[in-house]
């Protein structure tokens, strides 16, 4: 089968291999239709390198299943499906009690485990969830994405009337405006520097947008725009060291911050910023992965309800349709600034 592999920094490489087999009674195999690149995958790509070198990357896929282990009785071969690509040990102290982002041993596919950026890949049939007829494959590619945001969320004070910021409008960034709208907010303000990104930002339901100016702060453009107040949630999802900083000056007094995005360098907070934390009594939070009791958690089962209903906009945000063997040229493209991308799905097998 096809596969793109990851060797090492900015080693990535379009290959054959062996199609996974059934090795346990639980497990499911998956003929993948579409696959999506995370921002995580890019930094993993240009600052990190792989956990495993040579394995298969990616974690974001939708696909159908052709195989099934004695024991499955959840899904059944020809089944439409969306996968949460999260792998909890289940055995420790956290996952015995339901709080599975605390598993100490908490990986995804494509780190330690094969991924989804093949023809085929190999799941735990908990981990597969079954797609609504009208919910298309490019849609369900798009839903463990849309699962951090709401895990993040669902830990928050959020609810109808409240103001929202949102720093960074990368997929996080648009999909955190998209559930922000829906969980009633009355105002919700997107932060970028790129225009294009904030014109997407304002079809997907921003309220107001604010492009980073060096002759007018983000600060004082965020207070003008919430007449002196700012906001009760501020969220970032850039996972850079300015907005990282940024964000705490954003949120009003007994305001929150949630951390979305994930910096790879140090934060050296100004004594402005550090301040707004302790006078502004604000409530910060960060939110990892996606996943929850009873597993994969409510995340999952609230995007498909939303995608079902059509009220969960991902289609907007699919900048790129590739075949996987443009792989390693995209990757390189996206991380060296040569090429503009909002999401990129990888059209397997065709």
């Amino acid at each position: 089968m096809e596969a793109l592999t990851f060797y090492g920094m900015e080693d990535l490489r379009y290959e054959q291999r062996e199609k996974p087999v059934l090795q346990k009674e639980d497990e499911v195999i998956i003929e993948v239709k579409y696959a999506g690149i995370c921002g995580s995958d890019l930094s993993r790509y240009k600052k990190i390198g792989p956990l495993t070198p040579g394995n298969i990357f990616g974690h974001e896929c939708s696909g159908v299943v052709t195989e099934t282990g004695r024991k499955v009785t959840n899904v059944q071969a020809g089944d439409r499906v969306a996968v949460c690509p999260q792998l909890p040990c289940g055995k420790c102290e956290a996952c015995q009690s339901g709080y599975f982002a605390a598993c100490p041993d908490l990986l995804v596919i494509g780190a330690k485990k094969p991924g989804c950026f093949a023809s085929f890949t190999k799941m735990p049939a908990e981990n597969v969830l079954i797609l609504p007829d009208h919910v298309s494959f490019e849609e369900a590619a798009l839903i463990e994405p849309s699962s951090v945001v709401l895990h993040g969320l669902f830990q928050t004070r959020m609810q109808p009337g409240k103001t929202v910021a949102v720093f960074g409008c990368g997929n996080i960034g648009l999909l955190a405006c998209q559930w922000a709208k829906l969980f009633g907010a009355d105002k919700v303000v997107a932060i970028d520097i790129d225009a294009d990104k904030l014109q997407l930002a304002q079809e997907l339901g921003a309220d107001e947008i604010i492009q980073p100016d060096k002759s007018v702060s983000t600060y004082a453009q965020l207070m003008q725009l919430t007449n002196d107040a700012g906001v009760d949630l501020a969220m970032e999802a850039a996972g850079s060291v300015q907005t990282s900083e940024e964000v705490f000056a954003a949120p009003k007094k007994g305001g929150e911050v949630l951390f979305l995005g994930i910096p790879y360098s140090d934060i050296m907070l100004k004594r402005f910023y550090f301040e707004r934390i302790v006078r502004q009594e604000l409530t910060v939070r960060g939110a990892w992965n996606a996943v929850s009791a009873p597993f994969p958690g409510r995340e999952f089962t609230t995007t498909l309800q939303f995608l079902r209903e059509g009220k969960l906009k991902t289609k907007p945000m699919i900048s790129h349709y590739l075949p996987l063997q443009e792989g390693p040229d995209i990757f390189h493209k996206i991380t060296s600034g040569k090429e503009k991308a909002m999401k990129v799905l990888f059209e397997v097998g065709k």
